[in-house]
């Protein structure tokens, strides 16, 4: 297959100084709403990446689910292969892929368990068969077949009917991203691309405080 035919012209626009709201929240939620108001579907997908116990990188595909001054929420198995990389080494990047607009933010910082009370707010919102689906995979873990899953699935809607409460899992919940930078990338032509990161000038910056980033640029 020739690959270079897949190549892509960067034309639609660029990123200056003057641009960028003046916080990282006001910048990403701006770029968040430009890219779901685009049409890309799942504005809100992330690659998460991580170190395992083994020192090896790992990647996966997360939803975000959250964004404010504290910073970046998503939520997953507390028993998958992601969740024990975090446990061994906390510090992630979430890499927001918005090929479709020539744009792509970077987060990086380091990763801490959610509260209790947190976690189940948010499971109790989401839709039934995703509550049960939690309970029915044992994320990560090696599966005989198809057949063992939809197995567990089904022997769990008989164990809580519809109009029964589902308990939260203990082994579910959610992680908070605490910042330390976040780079907003604009792809140029001549792939000489716009790089613009908010650089924390303490721990734990508040995302929503100027005073609190500053802005570099980086070559491409």
């Amino acid at each position: 297959m020739d690959l270079s035919r897949f190549r892509v012209s960067y034309d639609r626009g660029e990123l200056a100084e003057t641009d960028l709201k003046p916080t990282p929240l006001a910048q990403f939620e701006t770029w968040l709403r430009e890219a779901a108001g685009s049409g890309l579907p799942e504005p809100n997908a992330m690659t998460l990446s991580a170190v395992d116990e083994e020192g090896r990188p790992t990647a996966r595909m997360v939803l975000l689910k959250g964004a404010d001054a504290a910073g970046f929420r998503f939520f997953t198995n507390y028993g998958s292969r992601k969740a024990r990389a975090i446990a061994a080494h906390p510090q992630v990047s979430l890499l927001f892929p918005w090929h479709a607009v020539h744009r792509q933010v970077e987060v990086r910082g380091t990763a801490e368990k959610l509260g209790t009370g947190e976690s189940a707010a948010y499971f109790r919102s989401r839709p039934r068969d995703s509550q049960l689906a939690a309970w029915a995979s044992r994320q990560s873990s090696p599966l005989a077949d198809r057949a063992a899953l939809e197995a567990r699935m089904a022997e769990l809607e008989r164990r809580w009917p519809a109009g029964t409460e589902i308990p939260v899992p203990d082994f579910w919940g959610g992680f908070l991203v605490r910042v330390d930078s976040v780079e907003f990338w604009h792809g140029r032509a001549s792939r000489l691309h716009d790089r613009l990161r908010f650089e924390a000038l303490r721990p734990d910056a508040p995302l929503d405080d100027p005073e609190a980033w500053r802005v570099r640029r980086y070559a491409p």
